[in-house]
């Protein structure tokens, strides 16, 4: 493991991603046009690296405990135009062009419904 400062990580150019305990990282995938929020899912160093390699997004399923291809089953890939990584890396923000919904519940976005008192109220498309 590199021994990093808090400046060097925050403040330097070198890409030295934090992963948490478990070995993963935070991943907020934004549709590059309208910069809206599709989804939140888990990177580790497999999936980031899978995902820097082929442009397209890889999370890390916590479910299944392995790596998972954005549409591998759907057909609905994450093509990555940039990752973007917050001041102490780590949470990564990938602007992406949408092959189709992002959400498994053929939602546009995950975040589909808004919160009105204790009430889920759906969000039009």
């Amino acid at each position: 493991m590199i021994d990093v400062t808090a400046a060097e990580r925050e403040l330097g150019s070198a890409f030295l991603p934090r992963f948490d305990a478990q070995g993963l990282l935070i991943a907020i995938a934004v549709d590059s046009r309208s910069q809206e929020i599709l989804m939140v899912a888990y990177m580790d160093a497999e999936a980031l690296a899978k995902t820097r390699e082929t442009g397209l997004a890889h999370f890390h399923s916590r479910s299944r405990g392995r790596l998972w291809l954005k549409g591998e089953t759907s057909g609905h890939f994450l093509r990555v135009q940039e990752i973007r990584v917050d001041c102490d890396q780590d949470a990564l923000q990938l602007l992406v062009t949408p092959e189709g919904p992002a959400c498994h519940t053929g939602a546009r976005s995950c975040f589909y419904r808004r919160l009105d008192g204790d009430t889920l109220e759906r969000l039009e498309d």
